[in-house]
């Protein structure tokens, strides 16, 4: 059977498939990210207790992921995509009729464990499907629909909570959730490189061992946390920087900072080609670096400087997850959903961590202390990527000796 290569009309329908999956996910994932200052305010609550209600999504995320990616190996890739982003769209309709905190904190909980149906096993879907040569720019665009998905979630629901109320902001989104879900399963070509095989906890145990064995892995599973912990640190109290003075931003305006998204639809997209041209560890320390420097730029009291600085860090993550998440799919010589999963579990890990860690950081030490934190991460992360470059190089002669 024939791989979907790049430029035919399976790739072009596969591709919008998992677009509008990516879209879904994190369309609904960050829902509560730009609601951070007003669920503080409404429910009286610390900013890092407000955070929670995204850090028990992402947590909850992660310890499913695992378990639900072995399951699509007996139940099938398509089946499990399908219920989840269903199960996601009818659950933020759930949200919009909480009647407080703690209610919100258990619909999310839910919420993270339904998601864990779409993630790794879309990755370990192009893993299987797309022919090598197109597996980078499949990857990239996949991803850039997590981008767009990302934005549209925030800006919808920050623009309609400032002119409505957050309830009303969530039933429009899971409206919109459902009708794409429909698309999805109508769009999605059904797996031809796929064959089922019984759910056996000892054989997984035993696969994620062997995953966990491999230096190289550890090392891409170790970035994909420092990655996302950033990232997540940066955008949640982002908002509680701009709504206080001198800024004093309204939620529509900070929710449409949010529109920068668009830059990673592109970055992920081209650098996950550059990737496949260039060398992934050369490409993923420059998207470090860059990630590093906008970071650096936020620091500037100049509202102007500061979006940019933002600009620049979203920039570079996109393009980072691009290639560490498609390098994942490549070193994985067998069992690729277990393998994407273990990196996507380490990066909702990340988010958990450091999107909740960061609250503390904000609270003694301001932006700085935000930023210190997350140059603390993106340090880690390029001198991970130094390692895995070494333990390939190492590997890879041992393999021609």
């Amino acid at each position: 059977m024939e791989y979907i290569q790049k430029g035919t009309r399976a790739f072009h329908k596969t591709n919008w498939a998992l677009f509008l999956a990516g879209f879904i996910t994190f369309a609904n994932l960050y829902i509560t990210q730009p609601l951070l200052p007003t669920f503080a305010d409404i429910f009286h609550v610390s900013p890092a207790m407000a955070s929670l209600s995204l850090s028990v999504t992402t947590f909850a995320l992660a310890l499913s992921l695992i378990i639900v990616s072995s399951l699509s190996e007996a139940w099938g890739r398509k089946s499990l995509m399908t219920i989840s982003i269903f199960a996601a769209s009818i659950l933020t309709l759930a949200l919009a009729f909480s009647p407080n905190f703690e209610t919100i904190i258990i619909l999310r909980i839910f919420q993270g464990i339904v998601f864990a149906g779409l993630p790794a096993i879309a990755m370990a879907y192009l893993g299987e499907e797309m022919e090598p040569a197109s597996l980078g720019v499949a990857m990239g665009l996949y991803i850039s629909g997590n981008s767009v998905g990302g934005l549209s979630g925030r800006v919808i629901i920050g623009t309609i909570t400032d002119h409505y109320n957050w309830h009303i902001g969530m039933i429009v989104l899971g409206g919109i959730s459902l009708l794409v879900s429909v698309l999805f399963v109508w769009m999605l070509p059904s797996s031809k490189h796929f064959s089922a095989r019984p759910l056996q906890l000892k054989a997984l145990a035993k696969t994620l061992y062997q995953h966990m064995k491999d230096p190289s892995m550890l090392c891409l599973y170790g970035i994909s946390f420092v990655l996302m912990g950033s990232f997540v640190t940066l955008y949640n109290y982002i908002g509680f920087k701009l709504m206080a003075p001198p800024y004093n931003l309204s939620a529509t305006i900070v929710g449409w900072i949010f529109v920068i998204y668009l830059v990673g639809t592109f970055s992920s997209a081209w650098f996950g080609s550059l990737a496949d041209r260039y060398g992934r560890q050369r490409m993923l320390l420059l998207a470090i670096a860059i990630m590093l420097a906008g970071s650096i730029v936020t620091l500037n009291g100049l509202l102007t400087l500061k979006i940019i600085g933002i600009t620049v860090f979203t920039f570079g993550f996109f393009a980072a997850h691009s290639i560490a998440s498609g390098w994942v799919s490549k070193r994985a010589s067998h069992d690729k959903a277990q393998a994407s999963s273990l990196y996507l579990f380490f990066y909702y890990f990340g988010s958990s961590v450091g999107g909740t860690v960061g609250g503390v950081f904000w609270v003694k030490y301001g932006w700085v202390g935000v930023i210190a934190m997350i140059a603390l991460f993106l340090v880690i992360a390029c001198v991970l990527s130094y390692l895995l470059n070494r333990i390939i190089a190492k590997q890879n002669s041992a393999t021609t000796l």
